[in-house]
């Protein structure tokens, strides 16, 4: 059911501190954490503490906790001393898209040429 933790899923793992991740910022609502496989300088992905399967699910379902995950990813990029560069935040809804953990996630990108379009 959406917003209930799923045993199966990694990201509610790391949420209920199962699996050890680099946390870099938590508030009540979510929580960001350094991706393991990153794809630039910066790459951080700012979570949900309850889950939903993809970003679409996550507007609907909870609109103030999308917002939420959104004002994280900008003050990741504040910490991370990147908003003057600029930064990207990719949220991938589905495996066509190339999501592969299905808890809604945005990844904050940042530190190198982020071209456009992407892929």
């Amino acid at each position: 059911m959406a917003g209930e933790p799923q045993a199966d899923c990694l990201f509610c793992k790391i949420v209920a501190g199962d699996v050890p991740a680099t946390v870099v910022r938590e508030t009540e609502t979510t929580v960001a954490f350094r991706d393991i496989n990153p794809q630039a300088p910066t790459h951080v992905l700012v979570i949900p503490k309850a889950h939903y399967p993809d970003a679409a699910s996550l507007a609907a379902g909870a609109p103030e906790l999308a917002a939420d995950v959104l004002r994280e990813a900008g003050a990741v990029a504040e910490d991370e001393k990147v908003t003057g560069s600029g930064y990207r935040i990719v949220l991938n809804t589905g495996a066509g898209a190339g999501q592969t953990v299905f808890h809604a996630h945005a990844h904050v990108l940042a530190g190198r040429g982020l071209e456009w379009p992407p892929g």
